[in-house]
């Protein structure tokens, strides 16, 4: 066995026994407090608030949501949200209360990021604080705040970073569309996956076969049933069209993934890990309905225990790639109509959206109902009382929505990616009991950071006194008890950029209609959102050939367009930071350019300033004719522009580097490099104590960081105020 795994599957790993003695460990659960309540936070995966009805946006065809709908109109909408740009830094500001700036964690985490681009072992994570005031903590589903690749606790970082319990995808993206559907065909031939209806090209009967050599038997039930593909993958099974049961054709694959209904599972339970195999039952089927039963089956354990219990499903849907969900989870849907969808239009991404958020809304309020904290009418309609149960009810989207899948009028050009509105702007609901005079609309500045403290606050646990480093977190209680209540933030930040890869790589370039980007992680993920890979492994035709090296960076695709006499695309930016008042918004972006009079690629630095705002159904949104800075500003303006600089400089100030601080004590001294010694020892790969060397790290813990530690014994990096 490697020495990845057997540090994983050890109950207490490496990295746990190093934060032992840091002072974020957390102290031994005290009494808890009579009316600490359960704690139930849902993140919808890429579902902005121009999705969502209930908060006034959703263009013309908005998902219908009538389960989310019903337990936001008892409690708080919370309508001037920010999360970061992408969804592992928003995941990770949300976990620990710090900006990016501080946790280092700035983009998705992808394969080739290292552990400098990952939630630190020593982060006092929000299920560590909690444990201080004696709660148990289940996470399900997409985890995507560190490992499995380039850390050495791989895929129990869950448990490292403090969960009690998880039951999901350590790596969060799912795998691509198995377009061969099991290897009953060629690659390409069934774009969503699974064998249609006869009436879309597939077969209307076959056999299901399933990885213990089983088979059965399937065939349609009518236009309201699933196709008999979708209804054989969806039991984990492989479907032969036209075929009865028997012997198994040859090239059947249940080693392949198939992005949502089939998934590399991962459990861990007070410790102990176990990583299912594809051919398991448990990780064949519809992932919404998967993460649905595991937080149903953990927080059932949980009643009658003396234990509050915070319970994370972080839903994947509706992440790429966009993939048709069982009929039984769209009431309102024709299967039929859903069946014969083509996975790689772009014309039907916005049908496949909604029809993946809305299985997420219906499998949301199964969770309810099967756990006691909501009920169904003779009708079937949803009934919620926050008063009948303890618990306090969260859901909230992770980041903006994906540009193919925006709903008017926001943005499709600077939607997910970047930190223009529609790429930060997200919908957060808070239900339960501490809710005084529900159906509001809290219009005030919140950041995903805040629910750092929210959870703290409803803990009886300060935040800032029990974390010992920097956090960027403000109160939000208050919204929930007081109708009256002020903001309580001055500012609002959010930012994006590249993770820290070996030696300064950089994932390879996508291009997605006329622009280019460098947030995808790899070829998959860039194909999955329709886009064209131009990195090492191009296989598109409309590649421009270069031996199969492929192109490093946006600009190099640049290059090669120009000098081919093929028109430029435009560039995403590389690094792209906001900051707003109530009324005004800073954007600050850094993009790679070519020039074709000198035949470079350079960095550009552009800044723009908008006004914007929250009316419904036509918010002022910061698109680029609405850009303060193409024009004299007014003094009102001027004023504004200024203060956000001088606010944004500061904030970018409060996070020095402090190199050799692994621990994040804010010391550099003989602990460090006991914790460096052992990882070099057993480890020697990406670590929290690979630093950097000539402004790269290398992907290595070795005796190169072992003598810049020496250089720095004594430093002190004292806590710095935040910027709220």
């Amino acid at each position: 066995m490697s020495l990845f795994h057997v540090r994983s599957l050890s109950v207490v790993p490496l990295l746990v026994l190093a934060a032992c003695g840091s002072d974020d460990a957390p102290p031994p659960p005290g009494p808890t407090p009579a009316a600490a309540p359960n704690i139930l936070l849902v993140i919808m995966d890429d579902v902005g608030i121009d999705q969502m009805a209930g908060f006034g946006y959703g263009g013309v065809t908005p998902p219908q949501l009538p389960n989310i709908d019903t337990v936001a109109d008892a409690g708080v909408r919370f309508r001037n949200t920010w999360a970061m740009p992408e969804c592992s830094p928003s995941r990770a500001t949300l976990m620990t209360g710090r900006y990016p700036l501080r946790t280092g964690v700035y983009p998705a985490i992808g394969p080739d990021d290292l552990a400098n681009s990952q939630v630190s072992p020593y982060e006092a994570t929000l299920p560590k604080l909690l444990k201080q005031a004696g709660y148990q903590s289940g996470l399900f589903g997409k985890f995507h705040l560190a490992g499995p690749e380039n850390n050495p606790d791989g895929n129990f970082t869950p448990a490292v970073l403090g969960w009690d319990y998880f039951y999901g995808w350590v790596a969060g993206v799912p795998a691509s569309v198995d377009s061969s559907a099991g290897g009953v065909a060629d690659h390409g031939t069934y774009t969503c996956g699974f064998v249609p209806t006869r009436a879309a090209g597939g077969a209307n009967e076959g056999a299901c076969y399933f990885a213990d050599n089983t088979c059965q038997p399937m065939q349609h039930q009518g236009a309201h049933a699933n196709a008999p593909g979708l209804q054989c993958l969806d039991a984990g099974g492989i479907f032969v069209p036209e075929q009865s049961c028997g012997t198994p054709p040859a090239g059947l694959n249940f080693e392949r993934q198939n992005a949502y209904y089939v998934s590399p599972l991962v459990v861990i339970d007070q410790g102990q890990m176990e990583e299912v195999p594809l051919t398991d039952p448990r990780a064949r089927g519809y992932r919404t309905r998967i993460e649905t039963d595991a937080a149903i089956e953990w927080i059932q354990r949980q009643s009658g225990g003396n234990s509050p219990w915070m319970a994370t499903v972080s839903y994947t849907a509706a992440h790429t790639p966009l993939q048709q969900p069982p009929a039984d989870l769209l009431p309102n849907a024709q299967a039929a109509v859903t069946d014969a969808l083509n996975c790689t239009a772009p014309l039907q991404s916005r049908t496949l959206q909604n029809l993946m958020t809305e299985a997420l809304d219906e499998e949301f309020g199964r969770l309810l109902t099967e756990t006691g904290l909501a009920n169904r009418t003779a009708d079937g309609k949803l009934t919620y009382d926050p008063a009948v149960s303890n618990t306090v009810i969260v859901v909230l989207g992770d980041n903006g929505t994906l540009g193919l899948t925006v709903k008017q009028p926001f943005n499709s050009g600077r939607a997910k990616g970047t930190s223009y509105q529609t790429g930060v702007w997200v919908p957060l609901q808070v239900s339960g009991p501490q809710v005084n005079q529900p159906q509001r609309h809290v219009e005030h500045m919140v950041n995903v950071a805040d629910l750092f403290e929210l959870f703290a606050e409803l803990a009886g646990i300060d935040a800032h006194q029990s974390v010992p480093r920097t956090i960027d977190s403000a109160p939000m209680l208050a919204y929930l008890t007081d109708p009256d209540q002020g903001s309580l933030r001055t500012i609002n930040f959010t930012t994006a950029g590249y993770g820290q890869q070996a030696d300064g790589a950089r994932n390879g370039p996508c291009v997605v209609s006329n622009a280019c980007t460098q947030i995808p992680l790899n070829k998959g993920v860039c194909e999955d959102n329709l886009g064209t890979w131009w990195g090492p492994g191009y296989s598109d035709d409309s590649v421009i050939d270069n031996g199969g090296q492929g192109y490093a960076s946006c600009c190099a695709v640049n290059q090669a367009r120009y000098g081919e006499g093929l028109p430029l695309v435009d560039i995403q930016p590389q690094e792209s930071t906001a900051i707003r008042d109530d009324t005004f918004k800073l954007v600050q972006n850094q993009f790679q350019h070519y020039d074709p009079a000198t035949d470079s690629c350079g960095v550009v630095f552009e800044e723009e300033f908008y006004r914007v705002d929250q009316a419904v159904p036509a918010p002022r949104l910061d698109n680029a004719n609405s850009n303060l800075l193409l024009a004299q500003l007014t003094p009102e303006e001027q004023t504004a522009y200024d203060t956000l600089q001088d606010r944004l400089a500061q904030l970018l100030a409060s996070a020095p580097d402090c190199p050799g601080d692994g621990n994040l004590d804010g010391v550099v001294n003989a602990e460090d490099v006991a914790n460096w010694r052992q990882l070099a020892m057993d480890w020697g790969l990406s670590s929290v104590y690979d630093l950097k060397i000539d402004g790269v790290h290398d992907g290595l813990t070795n005796h190169r960081d072992g003598q810049v530690l020496q250089e720095h014994l004594g430093l002190e990096c004292p806590r710095q105020p935040s910027v709220s």
